[in-house]
């Protein structure tokens, strides 16, 4: 289960009046998995849907459309490695009539390695392509990058992943930055041992 909820600070996106801060949207991806970890190749396989609920609080924030698409995920655990690959294609399906149809597919190869005490070394670079775009060279995001996260176990709480990585653009649309930093704070549920 994952549901980011996007904030963009103060400033992050800019216009001729100043700046612009205020929720995206909302994004839900379920997934029905097959557990193979405790065999040769310690494999986990996951299949289910993304939705993208229409909940920005600006039309700069997000697209006006509400959207959804199959979501595949595989990941590997040969310790002290996690690797693995979250696939999807999104269409829109109601929304804002005067807003640009989405048909968006992303790709986010994932590699950590991981150090005792919750430290490690991360990148995960969601490489994207916009099927919508008017112009082909506007098409592909290709970022590069990574960077360091730490998870904070907190006795009988839920334990805490703080992420900070650096991409820059090999491949972007015009307008597009060259690099951004992502920050990223999740609070987590895993399964009890038995």
């Amino acid at each position: 289960l994952v549901i980011p909820i996007p904030y963009l600070p103060a400033n992050a996106i800019m216009d001729k009046s100043g700046s612009l801060a205020g929720l995206g949207n909302i994004e839900y991806t379920g997934f029905f998995a097959r557990d193979e970890s405790k065999r040769r190749f310690k494999l986990v396989g996951g299949f289910g849907p993304t939705f993208i609920f229409n909940t920005a609080t600006d039309d700069r924030l997000g697209t006006g459309k509400w959207s959804v698409g199959p979501t595949l995920a595989l990941v590997s655990l040969p310790d002290p490695w996690v690797v693995g690959a979250v696939i999807r294609n999104l269409w829109s399906f109601a929304g804002d009539n005067q807003r640009r149809k989405v048909n968006v597919f992303l790709i986010e190869p994932f590699v950590n390695y991981n150090f005792p005490n919750g430290w490690y070394l991360t990148s995960t670079p969601p490489i994207t392509a916009n099927w919508k775009a008017e112009e082909k060279r506007n098409r592909w995001t290709v970022p590069i990058g990574g960077g360091i996260g730490k998870v904070i176990f907190r006795g009988e709480k839920r334990p805490i992943n703080l992420k900070l990585q650096g991409f820059y653009y090999l491949e972007k649309p015009d307008q597009a930055p060259d690099w951004t930093l992502q920050l990223q704070f999740q609070i987590l549920f895993p399964d009890k041992p038995d």
